[in-house]
């Protein structure tokens, strides 16, 4: 715990206390919230582990919707992960200029955060339309949902207006100095300082999805259906005398 002294000493200056407590306290809450969050939800609700899929109400919608969010939010993810954990240095190590990186980046994740907010939009379109699909949805599902459509928005918005509008921004060293601290367990607030306000909603508007993560249909993500490989067949047999509304035909036996 002395390791957070700096970050509180730093607060006392450009940060000041709403720093200290959006950019050092909400991370540390977050974390432990998303944590322990998960560890209760899989003691507690093992069951309702599930996306509670509704593919047997609709198909046509969630066939375009669900691939279009599927694999746009993979690869933003996976440009996050580029962005804010790997170091600018490691990139310079590899043979990798910042103007290559940043046009790479700028390209490929305008793209995919289109793609991930178009299948989110036919999603929750599917979602409110579909009367069935609707009637599944539960308070916390919508909540989640619109989080979720906050935070890919206040991303979308901070790349088009920063690099697109704007002069550029290079949130590498600022932001993912920061993210790579808090991991450290050396908070500088003051690195968010003077970040521009599109790209700090968006880190809010993360963290708030993190925080209720752990108590949506999200926690499927974090899982994989490996004992579906080795589960044995299951064989169903009815017993019911009357196998459906029409007799059987000539020659074939009930089974």
């Amino acid at each position: 715990m002395t390791s957070l002294v700096p970050a509180l000493a730093a607060g006392s200056g450009e940060a000041g206390v709403s720093g200290v407590l959006l950019w050092v306290a909400l991370p540390y809450v977050t974390a432990a919230v998303f944590v322990l969050g998960h560890v209760w939800r899989y003691r507690y609700d093992k069951f309702g582990w599930t996306t509670r899929s509704s593919q047997l109400y609709e198909n046509r919608l969630l066939r375009i919707g669900s691939p279009l969010f599927h694999f746009g939010i993979l690869f933003v993810l996976l440009g996050h992960v580029g962005g804010i954990l790997v170091p600018e240095s490691w990139t310079d190590a590899v043979g990798v200029s910042e103007h290559t990186y940043h046009i790479a980046a700028l390209v490929l994740g305008t793209v995919a955060g289109f793609c991930t907010l178009a299948g989110l939009v036919i999603l929750i379109y599917r979602r409110r339309t579909v009367g069935p699909v609707f009637s599944a949805t539960t308070r916390n599902d919508k909540l989640m949902y619109a989080v979720l459509a906050l935070t890919i928005v206040l991303g979308l918005a901070a790349t088009v207006v920063a690099n697109l509008l704007g002069g550029g921004y290079d949130y590498r060293e600022t932001v993912s100095p920061w993210f790579r601290s808090i991991f450290y367990f050396r908070p500088d607030p003051d690195l968010m300082s003077g970040v521009p306000i599109l790209f700090r909603l968006h880190a809010i508007s993360a963290m708030a999805l993190f925080c209720i993560w752990p108590f949506t249909r999200l926690v499927h993500m974090l899982t994989a259906p490996v004992g579906y490989l080795t589960r044995p067949y299951i064989v169903y047999r009815s017993r019911d005398v009357q196998l459906g509304a029409l007799p059987p035909r000539r020659g074939w036996e009930r089974t």
